[in-house]
């Protein structure tokens, strides 16, 4: 076999994975904050990008009886015929300003009158001028303050809320003196959460901050007298706890309640009342008690600040019976290429390396623009699709929720699942049922039973929440119960599924729910019957 060499032209297509592209890629995905963050700093960093400005800046015309400071008053031109403001003045005027009156009395006696009926002031005049005789009152009339222009913020002048690390730091301030005990006492409040616990295991705390486990334990017993009762705990028992010992009544009955609240949440009161050695009646005062004390003390203090959620897509009734999808224009960055900037820098940049920075600087701009346009106009795109196949649920709730995927979505478009996929992801839509994200609508399908149409796992949710809702005390309805009934509504689904989908919802089992509507009914009768023996008592 011979071995040759010659020369071969092919052509062949590949995807190479471009800086712009890999950005463009990763603006799909971006959430509206996230994306706003990006803009800001390639502004910053890319001399040719500008913000644009939605009101273009306008001269106003001078108004009439308004001087400029081109007029002339008895200048150079007042000898011109016809120019000037020279002409102003009526024959005799000067002379008649130039004339000495005399004083006072003499001008009073010529008038035969006061000088103060003849030119007396204007009710806003006197006003005016007793303001400014006044002496300032408030802190911007001395000047030290802001004027009454757009940037004054009455905000500004609002107290900070307190928070729950504030206030236990001002009690930690007073209650050592050590400053070992006081290190140990910040961190542990550092390590407590809004509701007011601490976690389960502090030995990591002893260790990271080099003292013993008894100092760090002497330390939280007096944490956990600090305010509000039951801070600092670091379990739900604990809390309510510490609130009994203050109310003095943590005897060894409550004690035993405290302990075995799992068996409360069970409504297990036989069990209960066998454990703390009481009756009915005291059992009952006991639940009563633990039912006043709060499981979350530090709630009722400030805590961080939550953003609010910005919707990406706004969908509206339309006046044809239909459906109008825009995108939210205040979440859109608005950027512009300065194009008359890079025309003026190009004719005088005269190194290599400045005309290769600023023709990088127009293209990525030109990309950014361009980017951005895309971004919109594909999520506009998935949105409409997205509210064409799920029309039924704008029209009649999640019970007529269709399931989706997102092949559905990217054949109907023409796009690939990747791309659908990132446009979904932290974007959110504001429609007539409230604002849901849009990875919502996409639920997976459940076989109907009948061989129909298969039904959302969405809507049989929904489905199955209404049936526990509507169940009567006396006829708690089983997981196979739900089964049965959902299959005689034509979906066929299996038990497991609905545990799963009940658990899902937090509803608790059939045994749990018998035993908390029996409970509720019981002291729903017992007030009832109260009442009406107080009622039939005589006066």
């Amino acid at each position: 076999m011979a071995l040759t060499q010659r020369l071969e032209f092919r052509q062949s297509q590949s995807l190479v994975m471009t800086p712009q592209l890999m950005q463009a890629i990763k603006l799909l995905q971006l959430s509206n904050l996230d994306l706003t963050t990006f803009v800001e700093e390639e502004l910053e960093r890319n001399p040719l990008l500008e913000r644009a400005s939605d009101e273009a800046p306008t001269e106003a015309p001078a108004e009439a009886g308004q001087f400029s400071d081109g007029d002339d008053f008895g200048g150079s031109n007042g000898d011109e015929p016809g120019g000037g403001s020279g002409e102003a003045f009526e024959p005799g005027q000067e002379e008649w300003m130039s004339k000495d009156l005399g004083t006072r009395a003499e001008i009073e006696q010529t008038l035969d009158t006061g000088l103060d009926n003849v030119f007396s002031e204007e009710p806003a005049e006197a006003a005016a001028r007793n303001a400014q005789d006044a002496a300032p009152t408030t802190y911007t009339e001395w000047g030290g303050g802001a004027s009454g222009d757009e940037d004054y913020n009455l905000e500004a002048f609002v107290a900070a809320e307190t928070t729950l690390s504030d206030h236990l730091a001002e009690q930690l301030s007073v209650a050592f003196t050590a400053p070992a005990q006081r290190m140990i006492g910040q961190y542990l409040i550092d390590l407590v959460d809004e509701a007011g616990y601490l976690p389960p295991d502090l030995g990591q705390a002893a260790e990271r901050l080099g003292a013993s486990q008894q100092e760090v334990e002497d330390v939280l017993a007096v944490l956990q007298k600090f305010d509000p009762p039951g801070v600092c705990a670091r379990s739900l028992s604990e809390c309510l706890a510490i609130q009994l010992r203050e109310l003095d009544r943590y005897d060894p009955a409550m004690q035993a309640l405290v302990e075995h609240l799992d068996l409360l949440a069970k409504r297990d009161i036989a069990a209960l009342r066998k454990l703390c050695g009481v009756d009915d009646e005291d059992i009952a005062d006991m639940i009563g008690e633990i039912r006043r004390l709060n499981p979350k003390p530090g709630m009722k203090f400030g805590s961080a600040r939550l953003q609010t959620m910005v919707p990406d897509v706004y969908v509206r009734p339309g006046p044809d019976g239909g459906w109008h999808v825009e995108l939210n224009s205040d979440t859109l960055p608005r950027v512009l290429v300065n194009q008359t900037y890079y025309s003026e820098l190009s004719k005088k940049i005269g190194k290599d390396g400045d005309k290769s920075y600023f023709t990088d600087a127009l293209q990525n701009a030109t990309w950014l623009v361009r980017a951005l346009d895309q971004r919109a106009r594909t999520i506009l795109k998935v949105a409409t699709e997205i509210v064409r196949q799920q029309d039924g649920f704008f029209t009649h709730g999640v019970a007529h929720l269709r399931p989706l995927n997102l092949k559905a979505v990217a054949d109907a478009i023409q796009m690939h699942e990747s791309t659908v996929s990132r446009v979904t992801a932290n974007k959110y839509m504001a429609t007539n049922r409230g604002t849901f994200e849009l990875k919502y609508f996409f639920t997976a399908s459940i076989a109907s039973a009948d061989g129909g149409e298969a039904h959302s796992a969405e809507a049989v949710r929904h489905h199955i929440k209404q049936l526990i809702d509507s169940e009567a005390p006396s006829a708690i309805l089983s997981d196979d119960t739900i089964v049965e009934r959902l299959r005689a509504s034509g979906i066929d689904i299996a038990r497991r599924t609905v545990a799963k989908y009940r658990e899902a919802m937090r509803i608790p089992s059939s045994v749990q729910r018998r035993r908390d509507k029996q409970s509720a009914l019981g002291n729903v009768l017992s007030t009832a019957l109260s009442d009406r023996s107080r009622n039939t008592e005589p006066a």
